[in-house]
């Protein structure tokens, strides 16, 4: 089964996804430009948000300081062991993984040593690894299991079982050891504004407070690109490949309403300072299929144009959308909606409307009847 999700979200004034110059980021799309904020950026912004919906043991950390993360473990498991010894250890079992351990880059050096104090010297890995908390437990263990060598089989089996919910959703890749890899159970699509954009500046200055009254000007001058946008929201849940990583019927409906919910509440903050962009969705329709999943972005290659919002016309073309497909591969198995007003009441007439949380619960609930055995 897959769980599409299609998210109609309005963004005043904003900043949330910048390029390389600073400038918001766009893409062409039925020839015209259109606003964009990527899947990686709002894939981030669901997973900080775990950090306070889920408990710690279920969730992940994505990075390259593993050896000292697996130092801190191992000396908690046996506080009899040096700093030197603990860091020995947890970069023996990182190395039987495979993965390639820089000793000369570090992270806490160069900091100790502009603070002008001592402090410890850890390695790192070449690139960032997503571990669960409880792969990182298992590691440790291994670690402190014995004076035998570590065996690549045995590190491999420590770092590739009890996946957090935000490993088994959005993957792992490992070029160097590709016996731990996971393959994704979610894919998240690009944002993009359902109407042309263009990118406006704000031009603004800043006055030194100490100046004095006779003099006059700025301390600062500069300028901040941004725009606006109602944005077409899309990404599916591969609820067969999560059972999978999981490996847990209870852990896999629990990780798809976290997701659910992650992805409609969640913001990615670039400029949220100066823009205060925080909206929720105005429009969350979720469906249930069990051949493919199936963006509806399709209604947008052509752009809604308007002086009077986009909002109202981008639901209508939404709901449109959804009976061509529906009447050209079939209905989904299921649908749900929540709408946060009047704007995207066009959507009703795909399925009445609930309160989001009711939606969430009914899409678990949809999952957990999936996963049960067919004689239950």
């Amino acid at each position: 089964m897959f769980v599409d999700i299609h998210i109609l979200q309005s963004v005043p004034p904003s900043n949330i996804n910048r390029d390389d110059t600073g400038s918001p980021k766009t893409a062409m799309y039925g020839g015209v430009m259109r606003a964009r904020v990527s899947s990686q950026a709002w894939k981030r912004a669901v997973r900080k948000s775990y950090e306070t919906k889920l408990d710690r043991s279920e969730i992940g950390v994505r990075t390259k300081r593993a050896v000292e993360l697996l130092v801190q473990r191992i000396r908690e498991k046996d506080s009899s062991l040096s700093d030197d010894q603990a860091q020995e250890k947890a970069t023996a079992v990182v190395k039987a993984l495979g993965l390639k351990v820089d000793e000369k880059k570090t992270r806490t050096r160069q900091k100790a040593i502009e603070a002008g104090a001592d402090g410890p010297d850890y390695a790192i890995t070449e690139y960032l690894v997503f571990w669960s908390n409880r792969q990182l437990d298992r590691l440790a263990d291994l670690a402190l299991s014995g004076d035998e060598p570590i065996t690549k089989k045995r590190a491999a089996e420590a770092a590739d079982e009890e996946h957090g919910i935000d490993v088994a959703l959005f993957g792992r890749m490992v070029a160097d050891a590709a016996e731990i890899n996971v393959d994704a159970a979610v894919q998240v699509a690009h944002a993009i504004s359902t109407h042309a954009v263009t990118p406006e500046q704000d031009y603004f200055t800043a006055v030194d407070d100490q100046n004095p009254d006779e003099e006059t000007g700025a301390g600062m001058i500069g300028t901040i690109e941004f725009s606006s946008a109602t944005l077409y929201r899309y990404a599916t849940v591969n609820v067969a490949g999560l059972r999978a990583n999981l490996g847990d019927d209870v852990a896999t409906v629990k990780a798809v309403e976290a997701f659910v919910e992650g992805l409609v509440t969640s913001m990615p903050t670039g400029k949220q300072n100066t823009f205060a962009n925080r909206t929720l969705p105005d429009a969350v329709l979720v469906c249930l299929r069990q051949d493919q999943p199936v963006s509806l972005v399709g209604a947008y290659e052509e752009p809604v144009r308007s002086e009077d919002g986009f909002m109202r016309l981008s639901a209508e073309r939404l709901a449109t959308e959804f009976a061509a497909v529906a009447a050209f591969l079939g209905a989904p198995s299921k649908v749900f909606f929540a709408r946060s007003g009047e704007r995207t009441v066009a959507l009703d007439a795909v399925t009445a409307p609930a309160p989001l949380p009711d939606v969430i619960s009914s899409v678990g609930e949809s999952v957990r009847v999936s996963l049960a055995p067919a004689d239950s």
